[in-house]
């Protein structure tokens, strides 16, 4: 992929409301992510349900479009070469008990529900999702 690559990371309602968003964004940073756009946000119901859309006719829907409303959220738009699978990989299996030793999720989730952080899949998916919550004057730009 390009240098311009883009992915949406989320620090989710459970780890801003353990107090975890500090840890997450610095090892984020120690990792060498380049983060261009940073906000902390509240979703309301309606917005989470836009923003999962693609996830409606699943079973889990309505417990993650609750979950995600539940508290204030930290987005991130970070963007390198090979940001998504780099970042996918970084913060691990979706379920914590099957993610990777020293990834984000098993170090910090509790429950496939509650696994603490969000990561684009797919370069289509990555810029839909940035799009979702910057404009694009919100983004650095190649400084």
């Amino acid at each position: 992929m390009t240098e311009k690559e883009r992915t949406l990371a989320i620090i989710k309602p459970d780890a801003v409301k353990r107090q975890l968003a500090g840890t997450i964004l610095s090892r984020i940073e120690r990792a060498g992510f380049r983060i261009i756009g940073l906000k902390l946000v509240r979703l309301s119901k309606e917005r989470a349900e836009n923003f999962y859309a693609v996830h409606r006719s699943k079973p889990f829907f309505a417990s993650l479009t609750e979950f995600m409303s539940s508290g204030p959220i930290i987005v991130m738009a970070l963007q390198g070469k090979r940001v998504i699978d780099d970042y996918r990989s970084f913060i691990g299996s979706t379920d914590p008990a099957q993610a990777g030793y020293g990834t984000i999720r098993r170090d910090y989730g509790t429950s496939i529900e509650r696994n603490v952080v969000h990561g684009s899949d797919s370069p289509e998916n990555g810029l839909r999702e940035v799009r979702f919550f910057f404009e694009e004057h919100e983004c650095l730009g190649d400084e």
